[in-house]
């Protein structure tokens, strides 16, 4: 079965769960899940980060501690310029058109930045739907990035997929570094199921999902694994 035929029969089979998409809640009646504010200090040295940044497909099952997630997500996309807004990845004519949407085993969330806080869009898993490659719903975390090409002004339209994607690349190397740095796994997949995906979060029309990326512990499997694959390191 191509990649193509198994994300459209998983899609049809996920849509078809009543329990599994139902209609989206209003933003003000969301659950809110409050962050700890994010350690700004510390860490590891970046030329050592630099050294040690790879990417990872085998993961323990262990969550990330939530004050953990909270430096991830801020060191990721977050605010570190309050007074303008600026965040800690750079994006094009500030059109800041991503948004991070957070796959765990207790549900899906959006990451709201200016509140740094999680937004619950619904209580099912879809890290294992979500991805096609066997490892997909192993890791922990799935950060999904999504673009908003509303946002995207005053650009041609190759204009508007070429920075969407770069500037979706700036937030996933940050995670990567910060991975680095605190020892844990990461991998970027482009080998999702979209279609799943938007119906799940209810994107709108001009929403595009980018790409995605596992987070988690390293298993002891990990290093001995990281060089069958030839795709992304």
């Amino acid at each position: 079965m191509t990649r193509d035929a198994q994300a459209m029969f998983v899609t049809e089979w996920f849509l078809r769960d009543s329990n599994s998409v139902v209609a989206q809640p209003d933003a003000r009646t969301r659950e809110r899940i409050e962050l700890p504010r994010p350690r700004m200090q510390g860490g590891r040295p970046i030329m050592e980060v630099l050294k040690d940044r790879a990417s990872c497909r085998q993961f323990t099952n262990q969550p990330l501690p939530r004050q953990l997630l909270s430096d991830l997500l801020w060191s990721a996309f977050g605010v570190n310029r309050p007074a303008i807004h600026g965040r800690t990845a750079p994006s094009a004519q500030n059109w800041q058109e991503i948004t991070i949407y957070v796959a765990k085993a207790d549900g899906l969330f959006v990451y709201e930045p200016t509140e740094h806080a999680l937004l619950r869009m619904r209580a099912s898993d879809i890290r294992s739907a979500a991805g096609l490659q066997p490892y997909a719903g192993g890791a922990p975390l799935d950060l999904i990035y999504v673009a908003d090409f509303s946002r995207a002004t005053d650009a041609s339209e190759e204009e508007r997929h070429l920075y969407c994607v770069a500037n979706t690349g700036f937030i996933a190397e940050n995670v990567y570094l910060f991975c680095a740095s605190e020892r844990l796994g990461a991998v970027v997949r482009g080998a999702i199921n979209r279609p799943l995906i938007a119906a799940t979060i209810g994107l709108g029309r001009a929403e595009r999902v980018i790409l995605a990326q596992s987070v988690g512990y390293p298993s002891a499997a990990s290093e001995l694994d990281s060089d069958k694959h030839s795709k992304i390191h």
